[in-house]
């Protein structure tokens, strides 16, 4: 297979900042701790020539047992043993509370070092100042794709590590699947004939069929403009698609993989972060395609998973450290290989057919916007969807709803 360079990919995908995404929840762990140990031998140091120093406590939401879980286990192990005197605790948080446990106990003077999530909330953040401004460092990020560092900034001011990016596609049973569809015509014809179809029902996951219809959800300014053109295509669409015998849609996660690696679906709209699980069931059988477009390509919201840095670590240059030693071309290599990431490094080349095209996926994608407006778009788009695909609704009419009432919470 041709490897494709992810430097190229970078360039060409440079307006592509953000994603994602978004881990399946999980319960949460009990934190694991490497006593330091002692040791002669002095430490190596980490990428930039920075080395683990101190305690450091990470939190991440991977799901328990998932393939990117074992990932970032392999490589918090891989530190440990790399600094035997650096003490690293590790602290998995369920994805549907890391954000807001985070911003709570760190308001409240507490939480932990650092903590690794896709961008959904960097803007929120940083505007809360619960996030350490790390762009002393960002001079050590030479061989991060620009869109990488571009995802963890905001107005010039760098506030985490990149990692990966992040984008839905299109997953497939190759078994059932011949040929990928590439347009939403196609998908429409394939399930029509009998092909099996599960989608989350929500304003994420769907996101890419407004820009695939010739829509934006909002304007340079914030307003909302999704009712003037795409957006009732992109909902007319979805109850089309609703109204196919073969077409599931799932306000459960677990259950839409479920239905996918049980064989019950042929197809499933997911991310990255189920790449490896999907695979350990799957196969050789998986195959992964960009979500199908329409009048243009589709444009899943993007994101970029990074480390960031709490305001009130006593360990600053210590965490970075463990962040540059996660996010290092070795490290990344463990990523793409272990949990199908697409890596912000210039120097990790894909060779996965797979990961590359979430890599595609990525490249036509929307930006994640940072401003606040964004966090007006969930409520009245995941209302609409919701009338539109249960109750009924008037697509255009649902769409002209949901922006009016998002335009009237930001005062546009």
């Amino acid at each position: 297979m041709k490897r494709l360079s992810f430097a190229l990919f970078a360039l060409l995908a440079l307006f592509a900042t953000l994603l994602a995404a978004c881990g399946q929840p999980a319960p949460a762990a009990q934190p694991t701790t490497a006593p330091a140990q002692a040791t002669t031998a002095p430490a190596q140091p980490a990428a930039g020539g920075m080395a683990i120093t101190g305690t450091v406590t990470l939190w991440h939401a991977y799901g328990t047992g998932s393939a990117e879980e074992k990932a970032i286990n392999m490589l918090i192990d891989r530190a440990r043993a790399a600094y035997p005197q650096a003490t690293i605790n590790v602290l998995q948080i369920p994805f549907d509370q890391i954000f807001n446990k985070f911003n709570n106990e760190v308001s409240s003077g507490g939480g932990p070092d650092m903590f690794i999530a896709p961008n959904d909330s960097l803007g929120s953040q940083i505007r809360a100042g619960v996030l350490a401004d790390l762009s002393e460092y960002q001079s050590m990020l030479t061989d991060v794709a620009p869109t990488g560092v571009a995802g963890m900034s905001l107005n010039g001011k760098l506030y985490g590590i990149p990692e990966s990016f992040k984008a839905v596609a299109l997953y497939y049973n190759k078994s059932k699947i011949t040929n990928p569809p590439a347009t939403t015509d196609e998908l429409l014809a394939l399930v029509k004939e009998g092909k099996t179809l599960v989608l989350n029902q929500n304003a994420y996951h769907n996101f890419g069929w407004l820009q695939a219809f010739g829509g934006q959800l909002m304007d340079s300014n914030g307003k909302c403009i999704a009712d003037q053109a795409g957006g009732p295509e992109w909902f007319a669409y979805l109850k089309a698609l609703k109204e196919v015998p073969t077409v599931t849609f799932s306000t459960d996660g677990g259950q839409a993989d479920s239905l996918f690696k049980d064989g019950k679906a042929d197809m499933i709209i997911n991310g990255p972060w189920v790449l490896g699980d999907y695979r350990a069931v799957l196969g050789d059988n998986l195959g992964v395609a960009p979500m199908p477009g329409a009048i243009k390509p589709a444009g899943p919201l993007t994101g970029v998973d990074g480390f960031y840095v709490s305001i009130n670590s006593q360990n600053v240059a210590g965490a970075v450290a463990l962040a540059m030693f996660l996010t290092s071309p070795e490290s990344m290599k463990v990523y793409v290989d272990e949990a199908g990431h697409v890596p912000v490094s210039t120097k990790v080349q894909i060779s996965d057919p797979l990961v590359q095209a979430f890599a595609q996926a990525s490249a036509t994608g929307v930006p994640r916007p940072q401003i606040p407006e964004l966090d007006n778009y969930w409520g009245p788009f995941g209302d609409a969807m919701t009338k539109v695909l249960d109750g009924g609704a008037d697509p255009k009419a649902a769409v002209t709803e949901a922006c009016a009432l998002m335009n009237t919470a930001n005062g546009k």
